[in-house]
């Protein structure tokens, strides 16, 4: 439902003529596309114990590793100035494939239509007779207490998240698939 709200909020700015509303191919820079190597991910151990994630920050690129191998290697869009995804060893804490933000989303009425977008509930108050709807954070695998973790997100090429690791659509189940709680996940700056 709020998925769609998303998408209603777009369509209306486009519609009508925003100004800051740009087509998506015009804000998408070319990245190397996602590579998988499937001889590497047949290696998988059955317990994923020889399985961790490499970020890596200058380069916008997560890489899963089997052993020393790459199993995965694809762009990512890490936290833009201000929000910074934090660097360093890091273990996946918790995985929920159908996430949404407790901090970022839309304030929506009593049928879920969006009446703002875009909201971050540290600085934004609910219209009245509205309620709060998280935007959606598919495939996530948390990283850090503080909410910082990897999930499905657009890649424009640069920073853009509030610290988390974007991945596209397409690498988000299979790196959620090949991760446990416990995975080593490293965070290169």
């Amino acid at each position: 439902m709020a998925i769609s709200c998303l998408g209603q909020c777009f369509a209306r700015a486009q519609l009508f003529g925003h100004p800051r509303m740009k087509p998506a191919e015009e804000l998408i820079h070319k990245q190397d596309p996602p590579k998988t190597t499937p001889r590497v991910l047949a290696m998988i151990a059955s317990d994923r114990s020889n399985v961790s994630v490499v970020v890596s920050i200058p380069r916008q690129r997560v890489y899963l590793m089997v052993g020393d191998q790459i199993g995965i290697d694809s762009p990512i869009s890490s936290g833009k100035a201000g929000h910074e995804t934090p660097t360093g060893k890091f273990t996946v804490l918790e995985k929920d494939p159908d996430h949404r933000s407790s901090l970022y989303g839309a304030f929506c009425d009593s049928q879920n239509r969006i009446v703002r977008a875009g909201v971050s509930l540290h600085i934004d108050s609910a219209p009245s007779g509205t309620h709060f709807i998280g935007a959606p954070m598919l495939w996530f695998c948390r990283l850090t207490d503080g909410g910082v973790g990897m999930h499905v997100g657009i890649l424009p090429g640069y920073p853009a998240s509030h610290g988390c690791i974007r991945l596209p659509a397409d690498i988000a189940p299979l790196i959620y698939k090949d991760v446990i709680i416990g995975t080593p996940v490293e965070v290169q700056p």
